[in-house]
């Protein structure tokens, strides 16, 4: 009994220490100084120091809660790294909401690309909310509900334009076309999103060519658009052009297998990181016929899995590459969940085409150059494309 009798208050008493470690380890400025030098490491007493300086002394209010945050802000922006991000738990709250299921594919109808500005809208679906609100290939979304978006990630700008299908959103729109700011409010639809448009075979230079324009490597694009390939070989089409305009990626996996489409062997890519051992995704059979002339067009918002594409099929010798130079994202993040409730979108890894090139900073150049302009309605760059593939297939290369 008296055995007993002494086991329950010590193991009271350790309850009561382990919850009191546990705030404390959370809260390293509440424990006396003689603690702290034995059981904080000294970055964070200096931190902890700043924190309780900045609330006791600045000469205005601000929340503990609020440099806490800009604190680790501050750490991440020390890498210097355009794709490492921190979101804040609130950020985290709004982003995670966006990809959940039931907001699949409501919004209001874009592909975009990030910008320093904001978000560079890259395609507009036709009879989508967006096109119906006046918005243009070449814009340019610098706030959502008023407030700005400039250098915040892509990620983050897009989760917040999403929402349940019949709510709006408002958008601060940069015009491509006049140079001049709007707002205007965007009534977000459930949509059904193509990966792929399909644009049909048609007669250049008196040759039959088929043409696919691929908005996104999400899961199953590898397929929508071998489907599409194929039916325009059946309806005679003796060349292929991949459209990879304003495509800025998606998942790796998919960016091996459209590369397959095209490739029957050999490395598509290879990734590796300070802690993650290298790995390298080799081509898988069943593609079209290698007689098959390709073009790939490209500009500036062609980037991550779309790079490995065209990288991929320019490194075999399988594609001509037109357009402008690509965006140059050589590198790949994941995306850490923190125990505040907020997540760190950290760089990992850098990916590298077949011949060893890693792309970070400088992208793919094309040999044939051909430029949109965001000004007029008409597309300068798709007839290029279109010319130097029908002479692909009448030099029969």
């Amino acid at each position: 009994m008296r055995r007993t009798a002494l086991i329950a208050p010590l193991v009271g008493c350790a309850v009561v220490f382990l919850a009191l470690g546990l705030w404390l380890g959370g809260h390293p400025d509440k424990l006396p100084t003689r603690v702290q030098k034995i059981f904080v490491a000294k970055d964070e007493r200096v931190r902890a120091q700043v924190i309780d300086e900045i609330q006791d002394n600045y000469y205005k209010k601000i929340s503990r809660k609020q440099l806490e945050q800009a604190s680790i802000e501050g750490i991440v922006s020390s890498l210097h790294d355009q794709f490492s991000h921190y979101f804040t738990p609130a950020e985290n709250k709004v982003f995670t909401k966006s990809v959940s299921g039931h907001q699949e594919f409501t919004g209001i109808g874009t592909t975009v690309a990030e910008d320093k500005r904001g978000l560079s809208i890259q395609e507009v679906f036709p009879g989508a909310p967006a096109a119906r609100a006046g918005i243009r290939k070449g814009d340019i979304v610098v706030a959502v509900n008023g407030k700005s978006i400039a250098g915040e990630p892509s990620k983050l700008s897009t989760a917040k334009i999403r929402g349940p299908a019949g709510t709006s959103v408002t958008l601060t729109v940069l015009s491509a076309s006049t140079g001049h700011k709007r707002i205007v409010s965007v009534k977000r639809a459930r949509l059904a999103v193509p990966e792929v448009i399909e644009t049909g075979v048609r007669t250049v230079g008196g040759v039959k060519v088929g043409t696919a324009h691929l908005l996104a490597f999400n899961e199953g694009a590898h397929g929508e658009l071998k489907d599409v390939i194929d039916r325009e070989l059946r309806q005679g089409a003796k060349g292929i052009l991949l459209d990879l305009r304003g495509n800025g990626g998606g998942l790796l996996t998919e960016g091996v297998l459209v590369s397959s489409i095209f490739v029957d062997k050999g490395l598509i890519v290879s990734t590796k990181g300070r802690h993650r051992g290298e790995r390298k995704f080799f081509a898988v059979p069943g593609g079209i016929p290698a007689k098959v002339p390709v073009v790939v067009l490209v500009d500036g918002g062609t980037a991550s899995a779309a790079e490995i594409v065209t990288g991929a099929l320019r490194d075999h010798g399988r594609a001509t590459i037109v357009g402008t130079k690509t965006f140059g994202k050589g590198v790949f993040q994941e995306v850490p969940q923190l125990t505040n409730g907020g997540a760190l979108d950290l760089t990992v890894g850098s990916f590298y085409l077949p011949d060893g090139e890693n792309l970070a900073g400088h992208g793919i150049v094309p040999p044939v150059k051909a430029s949109d302009n965001p000004k007029t309605k008409q597309d300068e760059a798709l007839p290029v494309a279109l010319k130097t593939l029908a002479a692909k297939v009448a030099s029969g290369r």
